[in-house]
């Protein structure tokens, strides 16, 4: 496979059902489905002529109405800037001819590669309520300034801002993930014991491994015949300084 695809495999998280809350595959269906390619794709305000992208297509299958039965298109538009910038965006349509509605839970399942996890930090959260899926999902108040990391971490936080810094000190570099669409954002690292049991999972690979995904849980998506849904992520990668400056609410304050 080659690692183009294999990146979009690993962003795709579509039609999320967690196990609290629904009998889907726990990370979605779509991203376990083949993707199609739009050769002739339609034209958007957004695209500048230095960007380069592909619109990959998904429709539902005769498979796929056993476990969901419902008929829909849902096109991915991937935009690569010229400095490294990457755009998603998501696009889904309910194409039922029987009038009936359909509600999914959606996330963008992102997998950023860092130095070392113990020196990596999440601004933007902070203040926040989430959902701890460690405890079952039981609700919680972010109290630190940031996150850090010392142990596993599973949680959805709810109602975040559309902007998310995740900073690697090691390296001086911060993914900077900015999301329209998308009120909510899942944090996870499975930590070292939970990495061993995982058969996908190199034993340490959780060192050098962060998610952070842009997504709507709390509140699913309701879409009536020919409504359709608009979700966006955009990741750039800053030095932590300048990142670091533009999350500070107190700077934010003194400027405003």
């Amino acid at each position: 496979m080659c690692a183009f695809c294999r990146l979009l495999l690993d962003l795709l998280g579509l039609f999320v059902e967690l196990k609290s809350t629904g009998s889907l595959e726990q990370y979605g269906f779509a991203r376990n489905r083949i993707w199609s390619i739009d050769l002739d794709p339609p034209p958007s305000p957004s695209d500048i002529s230095h960007k380069a992208f592909v619109d990959l297509i998904l429709t539902h299958s005769e498979e796929d109405m056993k476990i969901w039965p419902h008929r829909y298109d849902c096109r991915l538009r991937v935009a690569l800037g010229p400095t490294g910038d990457l755009m998603l965006t998501s696009r889904i349509r309910n194409t039922n001819t029987d009038g009936k509605s359909f509600t999914f839970r959606f996330a963008y399942q992102t997998y950023f590669f860092v130095t070392d996890i113990s020196e990596v930090r999440v601004e933007g959260l902070e203040t926040l309520d989430y959902l701890d899926n460690l405890k079952n999902g039981e609700r919680f108040t972010e109290q630190e300034d940031a996150i850090t990391f010392e142990s596993e971490v599973d949680k959805v936080y709810l109602s975040t801002p559309t902007k998310i810094a995740i900073l690697d000190h090691e390296r001086k570099r911060t993914f900077e993930l900015r999301k329209d669409g998308l009120p909510d954002a899942v944090v996870w690292n499975p930590w070292d014991k939970k990495a061993k049991s995982m058969a996908d999972f190199g034993d340490n690979e959780y060192m050098h491994m962060l998610c952070v995904e842009a997504a709507c849980v709390e509140e699913p998506i309701t879409l009536k015949p020919g409504e359709e849904w608009k979700g966006r992520q955009e990741i750039s990668a800053v030095p932590s300084s300048y990142c670091s400056e533009q999350l500070d609410p107190l700077r934010l304050l003194l400027r405003g």
